[in-house]
């Protein structure tokens, strides 16, 4: 199965209304997107940048790197030309009102002998830049967007045919229905009956159990669940980002993990006072290491996040964390995020989110937010003020 020029339109009527979702500040005709593809979404680009053109948009386009440029730019790169930003790059984050990404990689292994440390430096060195826009979100003035474009390479880590992978991403995104926007509001509108039940009550800690997995969690001060935002084509997830200095226990991700082009397979993390104090996994634990150590945030939690399995219409491993991270299957699926918080979790006005504030209520900060996925049948109970417990995961949904 291939992508039809009506799948295309579909995909971009869906894209432009999840970057609307997501805005918390009015929109306006002149404001710039920018559309960051990979060359295998060329058409989706092209049809999304005329799309933005007849809504009165300024798209600017930016195609990434093949695989080979990729690799090219950590090997050959001294270390003043793996921290460069180009002129104006700054400039244009200040300005910049929207984001629509476009992942479709060629290779999801072609950096497993690059020195990550060499890839963090880079990270680090953009996380600035990621921070301009942080800010800007937090002030209604910047949203963004993101999905999956299938490939060759997808489908062949999934270990599935490429009509079948394709498919499967026609389906997760409701593109197979006749109007896959009424859907994806639909499932906004499910969803927040859930939301505003776990944002009622008190939860002073969270107990996630299963035959792997012992992790203790403090949700924090004022914080709220959030989810289908808008940020992520698909997305079934309903989430926070806990105040990391309540992380206890063990958490354990069954599902492999691509990142940087590098593979993780069974990742098992030993928390402490909030801190990673032992990382393990089958394969690429040397990877996993250097990335916890990427900076002080690095080593704690950024999100903890629930998918309910009746929403997911997602029910095979996609060897991509964006459909990964939102599995349905036969038991759901739980994931934890190493690194940055989401400051959107934030039950106030997030304008008023200064650094020092956030570090105050345990909001973590990193230039890594990696998403490690559970898909185990478990258990979540959750603690009250007042001394009361509450089963509200289960079975892979949500105890409403």
């Amino acid at each position: 199965m291939t992508f039809s020029d009506e799948t295309i339109k579909k995909y971009c009527h869906v894209l432009l209304w999840a970057l609307k979702t997501a805005r918390k500040g009015p929109r306006r005709k002149n404001e710039i997107v920018m559309i960051r593809y990979e060359l295998p979404a060329l058409r989706l680009a092209e049809a999304l940048q005329a799309s933005l053109l007849d809504a009165g948009m300024n798209p600017v386009l930016r195609v990434g790197m093949t695989p080979r440029m990729e690799k090219q730019f950590y090997v050959k790169s001294n270390k003043r030309q793996l921290v460069f930003q180009p002129p104006g790059e700054r400039e244009l984050y200040q300005k910049l009102n929207g984001g629509i990404y476009l992942h479709a990689p060629d290779s999801l292994t072609h950096l497993a002998d690059v020195d990550s440390n060499k890839i963090g430096k880079a990270a680090v060195a953009r996380k600035p830049l990621k921070d301009i826009l942080d800010r800007r979100e937090e002030t209604g003035k910047f949203s963004w967007t993101l999905c999956l474009f299938p490939t060759a390479e997808l489908a062949k880590q999934a270990k599935l045919p490429m009509a079948q992978y394709a498919a499967q991403v026609i389906k997760a995104c409701y593109l197979d229905r006749k109007n896959p926007v009424e859907e994806w509001k639909k499932t906004y509108r499910s969803a927040l009956e859930i939301k505003r039940w776990l944002n009622r009550m008190r939860i002073e800690r969270l107990h996630v159990e299963s035959d792997r997995m012992d992790l203790r969690l403090t949700p924090g001060e004022r914080r709220r669940w959030v989810g289908i935002t808008g940020h992520n084509v698909p997305s079934f997830e309903i989430f926070l980002s806990p105040d990391w200095r309540g992380t206890e226990g063990i958490y354990y991700a069954d599902q492999p993990s691509f990142r940087n082009g590098n593979y993780v397979e069974s990742v098992k993390l030993t928390f402490k006072k909030g801190k990673v104090v032992k990382s393990e996994a089958a394969k690429g634990g040397s990877f996993l290491a250097k990335q916890a150590a990427l900076d002080p945030g690095a080593a704690r939690v950024g999100e903890f996040s629930l998918t309910d399995k009746r929403f997911s219409r997602i029910d095979r491993f996609m060897a991509n964390t964006l459909f990964d991270e939102n599995y349905g299957g036969k038991h759901g699926n739980c994931h934890l995020a190493l690194g940055s918080s989401y400051s959107d979790t934030f039950a106030g006005d997030s304008s008023t989110l200064t650094k020092e504030k956030k570090k105050k209520l345990g909001f973590n900060d990193s230039a890594l937010h990696w998403d490690l996925v559970n898909t185990e049948d478990k258990r979540v109970t959750a603690y009250l003020a007042g001394g009361k417990k509450v089963v509200i995961y289960k079975e892979g949904i949500f105890a409403i």
